[in-house]
């Protein structure tokens, strides 16, 4: 649908011959993961909804594929039984495979677990941070990309076994 933008593509050639892969930070976070008080929107928009901050986020995450809507109300339901870190964790580990982050402070698993909140609001800084706005959705996104001439967040593509 939007033909050659280069935006969280895991296929196709190898990181470092894809244009502008030089450019991006790797390796590290832009924020930690108690620096909630950074972006207090974000902040205060995950305590009350955690859910609408998770589905921004995973729209992003799986480039469109998952709606926002859905991806919330799965959130949701999961989180009545107090297990929605089990949806929530493997999103973490997509966008650091997309941005090739360190598994920091633990395993995408025990920070989800422990403190789902703070993790959803470091992986939208961490987006907004690399050039995605989460609140826009994943064809705005697109749509503000190409309207700028800004260049899309170039991530590292999977491995091919």
């Amino acid at each position: 649908m939007y033909g050659d933008v280069p935006v969280f593509m895991a296929e196709g050639a190898l990181f470092r011959d894809q244009p502008y892969a030089g450019e991006l930070p790797q390796g590290l976070w832009t924020t930690g993961l108690c620096d909630c008080h950074k972006d207090g929107h974000i902040c205060v928009q995950t305590t009350i909804l955690p859910c609408v901050s998770f589905a921004q986020n995973s729209e992003i995450v799986n480039r469109g594929t998952i709606p926002c809507l859905n991806a919330g109300l799965i959130h949701l339901a999961l989180g009545f039984v107090g297990c929605c870190w089990l949806y929530a964790f493997p999103s973490r580990s997509r966008l650091r495979e997309h941005f090739a982050l360190p598994e920091e402070p633990c395993g995408d698993f025990w920070v989800h677990l422990c403190c789902t909140p703070c993790a959803i609001c470091q992986e939208s800084r961490e987006l907004k941070n690399q050039g995605a706005d989460p609140s826009l959705g994943w064809v705005s996104n697109i749509e503000k990309w190409r309207r700028e001439k800004i260049t899309p967040p170039i991530v590292v593509p999977r491995m091919n076994r």
